[in-house]
């Protein structure tokens, strides 16, 4: 086992399958069964879920929506997301904390850093919803300001594909995928692991983040396990 405490990143598509808006209740079942197994290896799980299967604020502030009160809608959809989580996580005996940015006290708690890290300890899994509480800024930048407040050792971001690529895999049969990648080549390149404000406060904390496929039965734990099965950003530069 090589990690302690680890942070996952979820997007909200993740959640709904193959389905094209929404929440997938199996698939939710699935990745809850998943993490129930690093729990019970003895491993601290944080996470940070999107939520672009319920609402995406860009797209709708694109559409004419003003830009903040999209990014807030958008939060909330989080919220609806992470508590979904929650209740397949308990449904199989794992106990789960909710804590959102904007106060929600009625179904969440707000947001303690110290209160969050006291619920690792005692081996609950701790689910950050409503992103930072700050329009303009992305999940993927509340998953690395979330890693480095309760001092995760690494980010595990959960995609649709195997890792991080030198082209787009679907477009360039003979794309490269990356074994590792050091922060600054994946900001110089544009490689869109995590936006750049994510990647600057990774680089920032040394927190490494680690991109695999989610879709693959059991790659959460093998990734927690330290297993090569994606990309590691943070280290050299070096293709598969």
């Amino acid at each position: 086992m090589t990690y302690r405490r680890v942070l996952l990143k979820l997007s909200g598509e993740a959640l709904m399958g193959d389905l094209g808006y929404g929440i997938d209740p199996k698939v939710v079942a699935d990745i809850a069964q998943e993490i129930s197994e690093v729990v019970k290896i003895g491993v601290q799980v944080a996470i940070v879920v999107g939520g672009g299967n319920i609402f995406r604020g860009v797209k709708a502030a694109s559409a004419g929506m003003d830009r903040a009160t999209a990014d807030y809608v958008g939060m909330i959809a989080t919220v609806m997301n992470a508590i979904t989580l929650q209740d397949a996580l308990e449904q199989i005996g794992i106990a789960t904390r909710v804590q959102t940015a904007i106060a929600m006290q009625e179904v969440a708690e707000p947001y303690i850093r110290r209160r969050a890290i006291r619920h690792l300890e005692y081996g609950r899994v701790v689910i950050f919803g409503a992103g930072s509480g700050n329009p303009f800024f992305t999940t993927d930048t509340t998953a690395a300001l979330r890693a480095a407040e309760i001092d995760a050792e690494v980010i595990f971001k959960a995609t649709k594909v195997d890792g991080v690529y030198d082209s787009d895999p679907h477009v360039n049969p003979e794309a490269k995928r990356y074994t590792s990648l050091t922060y600054s080549h994946v900001l110089s390149n544009d490689l869109r692991v995590m936006d750049g404000t994510a990647i600057a406060l990774c680089k920032e904390n040394n927190i490494p983040i680690v991109v695999f496929n989610l879709s693959v039965p059991g790659n959460i734990v093998r990734s927690v396990k330290g297993e090569n099965i994606g990309t590691i950003v943070g280290g050299f530069c070096e293709i598969n």
